[in-house]
C-alpha cells in the first residue's frame, strides 16, 4: 500500500486570534513545521511590531520565512508565492508536514489555488479611464458585460475600472474568466485542509487592546524609530504610521494606542469577512 503524500496544513484567522500558537502546538503534535504566510511577520526587526510568534513557541517546532526580508524590500502576493513554494518542499520532501499560518488573505490564496489568470493592470488604459466619468464607466461595463455590471458595485471605481480593464485586455467578459476560476478555485478545494480559529467579538477586541498596549510597551516604538529605509509594504504594517505619528510629536500616547486599537480592529473584521468565503477551512471555535 502507497502512502499518501503529505500535504501542507492551513491555519488561518484574523489577527489576535491565537493562530500562531496553535499554528505551533498543531505542529509539534503531528511532527511538523510552521510556514509563515503573514505580510508583515517577513519582515526582519519587526517581531513586536507584527506579532511575530514568541520565542517559547518557535522552541516548539521549526519556523521558516520569519524575519526574512530586509524592512527595505517590497513584497507582494507573487513574491511571496515564490518564497514559500521552495520552503514547503524542502520541508516535504524531508517527510514533515507544513503547517502554514498567517492572516494575510491574498498571500495565501495564491499559495492554495495560485494566481488568478487575469491580466495585469495597465497603466496607459487606467489613465485613460481615470479621465473620464463613473457614470460612462459603468454605463460602459453594463455594454460590455452585464453580468459583472449586475455583481459590481457601480459606485466604487476601482472595481468598475478593474472590470472594463480586463475585457479590453483580454477581449473577453470579465464574468466569464471569473467564472471560469471560480469553478477551478471550487475544484482544488477539495484537496485543501485547514482551520479558521474563530473567537467571540468582545473576545478579539480585547486580545487586540491588551496585545496593542503589550507591543507599545514591549519595543514597537523603538523598532519603528529604527526604521531608515522601509519600503511601500512595510509601512502598511499596522501600527507604523500611528507610531511614526506619535515618534514626530503629531499624536500622544493614549491617541497612538486607539489608532491602533481601532485600525486592527478594522482589518481583523475585512479578515472574517475574507475567510469565510474559504468555505474548505473547518471551523475551530476558541472561548
Amino acid at each position: 500500500m502507497t502512502s499518501r503524500p503529505i500535504q501542507p496544513v492551513f491555519v488561518c484567522g484574523a489577527t489576535a486570534s491565537g493562530k500562531s500558537a496553535f499554528a505551533a502546538e498543531l505542529a509539534e503534535r503531528i511532527g511538523g513545521e510552521v510556514v509563515n504566510a503573514d505580510a508583515f511577520q517577513l519582515y526582519r526587526g519587526l517581531d513586536v511590531l507584527t506579532a511575530a510568534p514568541s520565542e517559547d513557541e518557535r522552541k516548539l517546532t521549526p519556523h521558516h520565512l520569519y524575519g526574512t526580508l530586509d524592512p527595505s524590500e517590497t513584497m507582494d502576493a507573487g513574491a511571496y508565492l515564490d518564497l514559500a513554494r521552495p520552503v514547503i518542499a524542502e520541508i516535504i520532501a524531508r517527510g514533515k508536514p507544513p503547517v502554514v499560518t498567517g492572516g494575510s488573505g491574498l498571500y495565501l490564496k495564491f499559495l492554495t489555488h495560485g494566481p488568478a489568470p487575469l491580466p495585469r493592470g495597465d497603466a496607459a488604459l487606467r489613465a485613460a479611464m481615470d479621465a473620464r466619468l463613473l457614470e460612462d464607466l459603468a454605463e460602459e461595463l453594463r455594454a460590455l458585460d452585464p453580468d459583472e455590471a449586475a455583481r459590481t458595485n457601480l459606485k466604487n471605481r476601482r472595481y468598475v475600472s478593474r472590470a472594463l480593464e480586463i475585457c479590453h485586455l483580454t477581449g473577453q467578459r470579465a464574468s466569464a474568466l471569473r467564472d471560469q476560476w471560480a469553478a477551478q478555485t471550487a475544484a482544488l478545494s477539495g484537496s485543501l485542509r485547514g482551520w479558521l480559529i474563530q473567537r467571540p467579538r468582545a473576545d478579539l477586541h480585547d486580545r487586540i487592546a491588551r496585545r496593542t498596549r503589550a507591543m507599545l510597551d514591549g519595543g514597537a516604538i523603538g523598532e519603528v524609530a529604527a526604521l531608515t529605509n522601509p519600503s511601500a509594504t512595510c509601512v502598511k504594517a499596522i501600527g507604523f504610521r500611528e507610531i511614526r505619528d506619535l515618534l514626530d510629536g503629531r499624536i500622544g500616547r493614549a491617541a497612538c494606542e486607539e489608532r491602533i486599537n481601532a485600525a486592527t480592529r478594522q482589518y481583523a473584521k475585512r479578515q472574517e469577512t475574507w475567510f469565510r468565503r474559504e468555505s474548505w477551512l473547518t471551523p475551530h471555535p476558541v472561548q
